[in-house]
């Protein structure tokens, strides 16, 4: 009783997830398709401006970017859509295997999408000859770009909604459990955590340090133990969404992963770079000769 007058002061989540809609069906232009289309904007003006610098900073050509991120799109896509049913509804997926292509009921796991951009790129760097650590380390700093606006999209579509909460900034989700209480904005916690302070922290590292030159694949390993950390922290406030797992959220337990092998990447970053630093300076001692 004492939570309904408290309740009443707390704004009711009610935006729409459609910027345009065409009559009265699920036809239309959504905030979460133009999430992605604006961190895939980002994505490419940032590879474009690396390939254009003076001197350049990028190992792919600008007239390669538009292929590589068309690349990218498709394995985020896959990935993300495959890894949101194994990750968090195996159920669903043996029971309605169709379900995976009804995308437009939402539904995407950024662990999974994570795989699905290692694979494409791997598979890209073998077909056009360029360094897999070296795209792994494009990626890593821009691709928090597209976390950023994905969780606002989040917030915008009323999901992934955060703990019940009674901090001032709280917000009535109408779409979560009943009876309705105040809850976290968490998607927003997210967007700051895991897109603009990320962001922030790869290009600063991409820029004001030698580490992309010198240790190909650590800038890859660091963003994977950011995101883990974050997404933990993260964590803290949303409402797990799946059951849990040896007692963790499900997005704490698969950012434990994405931790470790995000530090396994650094050690063979930094133990691979000495020796290729090493042969690259022996090498006009040779000619020399």
């Amino acid at each position: 009783m004492h939570m309904l007058p408290r309740c009443l002061a707390y704004w009711t989540h009610d935006l729409s997830p459609f910027l345009l809609r065409f009559g009265e069906g699920e036809l239309g232009i959504r905030y979460y398709g133009l999430a992605y289309l604006c961190g895939f904007g980002v994505g490419a003006a940032l590879l474009y401006l690396y390939a254009r610098a003076q001197p350049p900073r990028s190992q792919l050509p600008a007239a390669r970017v538009a292929d590589f991120l068309t690349v990218l799109v498709i394995g985020v896509m896959v990935g993300g859509r495959v890894g949101y049913f194994l990750l968090y509804q195996t159920g669903l997926l043996f029971s309605d295997p169709a379900s995976v292509l009804r995308v437009w009921e939402g539904g995407m796991a950024s662990h999974g999408g994570f795989a699905g951009v290692i694979l494409a790129a791997a598979w890209f760097a073998r077909r056009q000859r360029i360094g897999f650590l070296h795209l792994g380390d494009l990626v890593a700093s821009v691709a928090a770009a597209g976390l950023l606006f994905g969780r606002v999209a989040n917030f915008i579509n009323g999901e992934l909604w955060g703990k019940p909460s009674s901090v001032a900034w709280a917000v009535i989700f109408p779409a979560s459990p009943y009876p309705l209480v105040p809850r976290h904005p968490s998607q927003l916690y997210a967007a700051l955590l895991e897109g603009a302070v990320l962001l922030a922290f790869a290009q600063w590292r991409f820029w004001k340090t030698p580490v992309v030159r010198r240790s190909p694949g650590q800038l890859g390993g660091e963003f994977l133990v950011a995101y883990a950390l974050l997404r933990i922290v993260g964590e803290v406030f949303r409402e797990p969404d799946a059951a849990l797992i040896f007692g963790l959220s499900r997005g704490t337990f698969y950012s434990l992963i994405t931790a470790v092998a995000g530090l396994c990447l650094i050690a063979y970053a930094r133990k691979a770079a000495p020796a290729k630093n090493h042969t690259r300076a022996a090498a006009p001692a040779r000619r020399a000769k």
